[in-house]
């Protein structure tokens, strides 16, 4: 078989921040959108990143949003990135730091508390 990966889910409860923090944000284009059914796609390579809403009565939901995904969202200029961001009120939680196996980390969390990395490679 021949396995392509098509999209990571990001559920988020609140659509229209969570729409606004990815797109205005973080500046992620929309590649699909549907509001009525609550999902985007966006334009982040060949495996896109999916935000889901989930129902308010959904008993599911407080265990899906804000949990640790694996999200790493790779720049090409980490320190670039992170300045713009932090200019857009991103909190990070630490400034990015170079890992023993060379690549460049910084996290942060989205409006619904989901975990994300922005990925740099050491200069």
């Amino acid at each position: 078989m021949d396995y392509k990966l098509y999209a990571v889910r990001v559920f988020v409860a609140d659509w229209s921040r969570a729409l606004r923090f990815y797109t205005e944000t973080l500046g992620i284009p929309t590649t699909f959108r549907d509001d009525t059914m609550g999902w985007a796609q966006l334009a982040t390579g060949e495996g896109q990143l999916a935000l889901e809403r989930l129902a308010p009565d959904d008993p599911e939901a407080p265990h899906l949003v804000g949990r640790f995904t694996g999200v790493s969202l790779e720049v090409p200029d980490i320190e670039a990135a992170y300045r713009t961001l932090i200019g857009r009120g991103v909190e990070f939680h630490a400034p990015p730091q170079k890992q023993p196996w060379g690549g460049v980390l910084a996290h942060f969390r989205d409006p619904d508390g989901n975990l994300l990395t922005l990925l740099g490679s050491s200069s």
